[in-house]
């Protein structure tokens, strides 16, 4: 694997980060949902970059904490076994590596173009 560097944009800034291209959707996704939680942590009155970031952190973490605890309750009550859950989570990770790579190049009648994101 090697590394690459994207550039993304979080709080209104450019920052460059290093990632290998196989983990690059990932990396991208997730710095779209920070933005937006810093986002709506700045509309909600917190001034700080640092503050709304922290705020960010928080609310993400939060969910995180729930979505683990759901997934265990799940788990505990369901018929489906891990191997088919590790089944579909890569198939949904290669389908969102399709629709990324389709997405990555927009075609127009004569020559396709690529999407700056």
């Amino acid at each position: 694997m090697s590394q690459q560097r994207i550039e993304v944009t979080l709080a209104g800034q450019k920052i460059t980060l290093a990632t290998s291209s196989e983990h690059e959707p990932l990396l991208r996704a997730a710095c779209v949902l920070v933005d937006e939680q810093i986002q709506l942590a700045i509309g909600g009155g917190n001034r700080s970059i640092e503050r709304a970031s922290m705020m960010a952190a928080l609310k993400i973490a939060g969910d995180l904490i729930t979505l683990q605890k759901n997934q265990s309750h799940q788990s505990a009550s369901s018929n489906v076994s891990t191997g088919e859950v590790v089944r579909l989570q890569a198939e949904i990770r290669a389908l969102e590596d399709q629709v990324d790579t389709l997405m990555q190049t927009l075609s127009l009648p004569g020559s396709p173009r690529p999407i700056v994101p």
